[in-house]
């Protein structure tokens, strides 16, 4: 009897220590895998038990959190949300996270490691941190300008620093309102199902997200490639271009909307926006150097964030001589985001230097101590200065005595170029309306913001006059809101 209790003893203390032994394996081991399985609940209801961290514009909570009292008890708010839900993007119970509230999530939810003193401490207790803030670089009153003046249009406006890459406006309309997908209501399923529907896509950020064909504004890189490259040494000098330009190895003839452009210099081809002369000189600049003017702007790169992810730009690397002449004029299949074209107006504002554009200036604790600066990535030289002055003085120009004039703002030096991109079977769809430019107090030797403005199916001719007519004026709303 004894000797059988001693067994059954044995095998009890066996059962026992295996299973401590799948506990320690499951608690220490498989936690993470247990944790990110869909059937458990416990860390969805972990991560709405408390109030999510905010996004700030200038010191002001634009996001909050409502008490549903519900199992997923806390529901995000946001205060003006179509105004910022291209910086925001939305939060939901039901549909996950996009933009800041993606790019940020880990700070905003409290599972960033950097809001703990001693992070083993807790997740050793399971210990929920409060959610700390993002403080955004977006300026208030420009974001309103920019938004105001798009109105009901479809479009976008991207507005930055150019010394330090701070992005200070990005608006997209028509917009919608993020509050709407916070909970996990049917409400929430038929909103979701109803903005994705939509016509105009009001879930769309056209600022970082969508790529158009730039048209004349296209021409700024161009003009740098042809001043870096020294295909054009003075830029007042005749370019021996006919008008109109027989594309290469084609029969096609391409024409302008301006008069005067055969065998016009640089800077009055520039004003005048003569596609003849920036075409001929793609061809001669070559596929090359093109790309590689390009790049260094900005295009073709997939990795750009500022943290929310951005569509990449696009110049074609394979081209003939003929593509390579109609991309030069941002034709054929170049392509670019608003926000890629502030990048390059802001190039060149700032003395031909490009600082990576970001949306974050510093993130707090749950207290208010910064636990993180924002991204400050190091400027590189994508153009030469005299090159970055030569066409500074052409875009002011262009504002002065061209097609930016609505652009105009006393007492502030502003430079610009206007664009009108065709689209559509045969180019037959209205233009895209396209306004990039910088501004500079006359006090001043910073400029203070270079924007970019593209409305979708602009009220206007195919004449490269209506960039400056639908685009122009909400630039100059933007501009004069940064220097104010």
């Amino acid at each position: 009897m004894i000797r059988c209790i001693r067994h059954t003893a044995a095998f009890s203390f066996l059962l026992l220590v295996a299973l401590l032994v799948n506990a320690a394996r499951v608690q220490v081991f498989e936690t993470e895998r247990y944790g990110a399985n869909t059937a458990n609940r416990r860390g969805v209801i972990a991560r709405y038990e408390q109030p999510r961290g905010a996004v700030l514009v200038a010191g002001r909570p634009v996001t909050g959190s409502r008490d549903s009292g519900g199992r997923l008890r806390y529901e995000r708010t946001y205060t003006d949300g179509p105004l910022y839900a291209p910086v925001t993007g939305y939060s939901s119970q039901t549909y996950g996270t996009s933009l800041l509230e993606s790019a940020e999530d880990g700070v905003l939810s409290g599972f960033d490691d950097r809001l703990a003193t001693f992070p083993w401490w807790d997740q050793l207790t399971r210990t929920h941190r409060p959610g700390g803030s993002v403080h955004t670089t977006i300026d208030p009153r420009m974001q309103r300008a920019a938004f105001d003046g798009l109105g009901g249009k479809k479009g976008a406006v991207a507005a930055i620093e150019p010394r330090t890459g701070k992005v200070l406006a990005l608006v997209s309309t028509p917009s919608y309102n993020p509050g709407e997908l916070s909970g996990n209501d049917g409400a929430v399923g038929a909103a979701w199902r109803r903005l994705n529907a939509a016509g105009p896509r009001p879930m769309l950020n056209r600022a970082l997200q969508e790529t158009y064909p730039p048209g004349s504004t296209f021409k700024v890189v161009t003009a740098a490639a042809a001043l870096e490259s020294g295909e054009v040494t003075d830029i007042d000098a005749r370019t021996d271009s006919p008008d109109p330009y027989p594309l290469p190895g084609t029969a096609t003839l391409l024409g302008n909307a301006a008069e005067g452009c055969e065998d016009a210099p640089l800077k009055d081809a520039f004003r005048a926006s003569c596609n003849t002369v920036f075409a001929r000189l793609g061809a001669e600049i070559g596929l090359r150097d093109m790309v590689g003017m390009a790049r260094r702007f900005g295009f073709n790169d997939p990795g750009l964030r500022v943290p929310s992810p951005v569509a990449p730009s696009n110049f074609d690397t394979r081209m003939d001589a003929s593509q390579v002449a109609l991309s030069a004029i941002g034709q054929y299949d170049t392509a670019a985001t608003p926000l890629q074209m502030a990048m390059v107006s802001a190039t060149v504002a700032n003395g031909g230097r490009l600082a990576p554009p970001t949306l974050v200036d510093k993130v707090t604790d749950a207290r208010g101590v910064m636990i993180a600066a924002g991204p400050h990535r190091p400027t590189r030289q994508v153009i030469g200065p005299v090159t970055a002055q030569q066409i500074q003085d052409m875009m002011i120009d262009v504002v002065a005595h061209g097609s930016g004039k609505r652009a105009a703002i006393k007492g502030v030096t502003v430079g610009g170029k206007t664009g009108t991109a065709q689209h559509g079977v045969r180019n037959e769809g209205t233009p895209y309306a396209w306004f990039i430019s910088w501004a500079r107090a006359k006090d001043s030797y910073e400029p203070a913001v270079a924007v970019a403005v593209v409305v979708e199916d602009a009220a206007a001719d195919r004449a490269d006059i209506s960039g400056g007519g639908s685009a122009a004026p909400i630039a100059r709303a933007v501009m004069a809101a940064a220097v104010r």
